[in-house]
């Protein structure tokens, strides 16, 4: 019932859609009759009114093409979020930090809930690695965009040169994965037991209630430890191996689909370099579609919506043109 309900809320808009072109379309058929009435002045009014029905039918087109892109099921669900630093040491762990602000306050924005899974701290407030959840109204479908290296130019603040460094941070956002999605088999999993380490309360460094869980077949390891019991450890872990999982295939399916496209949007291809942010020009670019932005202090502070809906706006165009 409850995909039968989020079907419904797709389709609806679109049907609504379908019943006002079907109106203006009637209503331009009436006044072209009208344009080649004998009354010059009524001729003259028809024409008006047929310039702005046609202006009104081309918009109302342009949003129905996109519409009728088959909705994919995934868009609804959750996402688990996955932020690394990467090359740039303490600077990329900086800004890995400030990702997470960044889609924490673009989360808030949107009233979407969000639960820190796991989170490894680095030096100078900055964050080695932090998986959380996101949840609300459509949250992987519009979060999906932003797996990719995000590079980042700037003067780090251990920089007393003031000379400008790179560095790159990864985020890789999952689809929230159902038992109805795959199944995976006790045999395939290696699960082992340790002590926890780090920041974490009383249980940390005196019972072994940190979980490492090895799937065998393709090799994913996941490691919790941020939750007090073993048993919530497992489960947390299920929850993102999971996950990985079913982005592993949907990357798969990507990478295929990808070769036939004439962009790189969604193509699966979770190492590229997807988006650089340059403090010094204040210039935030995704490479993927050659989007550029000069307001890289507002996109900082979750204002990341011009840059999705460029990204979603050139996905389905792409799409419909295959």
């Amino acid at each position: 019932m409850s995909a039968l309900g989020r079907e419904l809320r797709h389709l609806t808009p679109l049907v609504e859609m379908g019943n006002t072109l079907k109106k203006y379309d009637n209503e331009l058929a009436e006044v072209r009759e009208l344009v080649r009435h004998d009354d010059p002045e009524m001729s003259a009014v028809a024409r008006e009114e047929q310039s702005r029905l046609e202006a009104v039918i081309d918009a109302l087109e342009k949003r129905i093409k996109p519409a009728l892109i088959p909705h994919d099921p995934l868009d609804d669900r959750p996402a688990i979020v996955e932020i690394r630093g990467g090359t740039g040491g303490d600077e990329a762990a900086i800004f890995a930090s400030d990702l997470f602000r960044l889609y924490t306050r673009f989360a808030e924005r949107r009233g979407w809930k969000v639960e820190i899974m796991s989170l490894s701290e680095g030096a100078l407030d900055g964050i080695k690695e932090v998986i959380f959840k996101v949840k609300g109204d459509g949250v992987f479908g519009t979060m999906r965009w932003e797996s990719g290296v995000h590079r980042v130019q700037r003067v780090p603040i251990t920089e007393s040169q003031g000379r400008i460094h790179t560095s790159a941070a990864t985020v890789a956002v999952l689809p929230e994965a159902e038992e109805i999605d795959l199944k995976i088999d006790d045999k395939d999993l290696r699960i082992d037991v340790f002590r926890s380490s780090g920041p974490g309360g009383q249980s940390v460094n005196t019972t072994d209630s940190a979980v490492r869980i090895t799937h065998i077949p393709s090799g994913i390891v996941v490691s919790q430890q941020d939750q007090k019991s073993q048993l919530q450890n497992k489960l947390k872990g299920m929850e993102v191996l999971r996950a990985r999982l079913l982005d592993a295939t949907i990357a798969k399916q990507e990478a295929e689909r990808s070769r036939m496209r004439k962009t790189q949007v969604g193509t699966g291809d979770r190492s590229a370099k997807i988006r650089t942010y340059n403090f010094p020009q204040n210039r935030v670019t995704d490479h993927r579609i050659g989007f550029t932005m000069h307001e890289l202090s507002k996109v900082m502070e979750g204002e990341i919506d011009p840059l999705i809906n460029a990204l979603k706006s050139a996905d389905a165009e792409d799409r419909l043109g295959d």
